[in-house]
């Protein structure tokens, strides 16, 4: 994950699509958000709570990497769609504010949310202790990880030593799950985990299906996206694990962090969340309360 993950029943959840090479863009199309928003009034509680230059700019600055379907991905256009960026626009519709997407990579969105250039990050970032240290997550959903393998294939992501695992870079698939496996391989005298990481999750997604690895390891959503659109290549192997929360990434300690929780809290209290969510299929993960750096390792 990008450290990010999502939950067991998601797995028939994915419903935008995977597509070859390194293209990120769905076939079958999706919103960028402005259906999830529309009819959406603004929150006054929510909007109060807004850093006063915030508010009087009119805008909320997100950055996405928009290469992670069905969550975050780019339309034909090369515009940020998917349930994740659906969410993230009924937040800002609830703070009296209009989006304004970045389109990052991974790794670039954090040090921008500490610089001030970016009032939020949605990315299907994975709240975790060592993240919290440098910006706040306000957590939607629960979530895990889910490895995928050719049909047929003997994949066991508990006993993985000596296979080539694809994954898509900065996730934490990459910097955690798999170089933990790996060491734990070495430590019992086995053979390492190749870990071949990609920029895009379709890169990973077509080593596998390409044969240049054994195996995919994902968040669920995702996995679960790929599987769906490639059910005739790919199968889930394995349970899945680790789970953890999904969170929007906003400034340390600040009164947007207390902002977004408030709207995502009134889009819960309404029904809009529940509503973005079952569209996608991934209302096994709902919370009922919008909770602040829920993950406690």
């Amino acid at each position: 994950m990008k450290i990010r993950y999502a939950l067991p029943a998601l797995a028939a959840a994915a419903v935008l699509a995977l597509t070859g090479c390194t293209n990120t863009e769905s076939e079958g199309g999706g919103t960028n958000g402005s259906e999830a928003a529309a009819g959406i009034e603004p929150d006054q509680a929510a909007v109060d709570l807004l850093p006063e230059d915030v508010k009087e700019s009119g805008v909320l600055r997100i950055g996405t990497d928009a290469a992670y379907p069905p969550n975050e991905y780019k339309d034909a256009d090369g515009k940020p769609v998917g349930w994740g960026v659906e969410l993230a626009t009924a937040v800002s519709a609830k703070l009296g504010l209009e989006p304004e997407w970045e389109i990052l990579g991974f790794d670039s969105i954090m040090p921008r949310i500490e610089e001030g250039a970016l009032d939020m990050g949605s990315s299907s970032f994975t709240d975790t202790v060592e993240r919290q240290q440098t910006v706040d997550f306000v957590n939607f959903l629960n979530a895990g990880t889910q490895w995928a393998a050719p049909i047929g294939e003997d994949v066991d992501p508990d006993d993985a030593c000596g296979l080539t695992v694809a994954v898509q870079q900065g996730t934490v698939q990459h910097t955690e799950e798999l170089p933990a496996k790996s060491e734990a391989c070495e430590a019992a005298g086995k053979p390492a985990i190749e870990i071949l990481p990609f920029e895009d999750q379709s890169e990973a997604t077509n080593a596998v299906v390409g044969g240049k690895a054994d195996a995919f390891s994902a968040d669920l959503p995702v996995t679960g996206d790929a599987v769906k659109k490639l059910s005739d290549q790919l199968e889930a192997v394995g349970e899945v694990f680790d789970a953890a929360p999904y969170g929007f990434a906003t400034p340390k300690d600040s009164e947007m962090t207390d902002a977004v929780q408030a709207a995502l809290q009134s889009l819960m209290d309404d029904g809009t969340y529940l509503e973005i969510l079952e569209s996608a299929g991934v209302e096994s993960g709902a919370l009922d309360t919008a909770t602040v750096n829920a993950a406690t390792e």
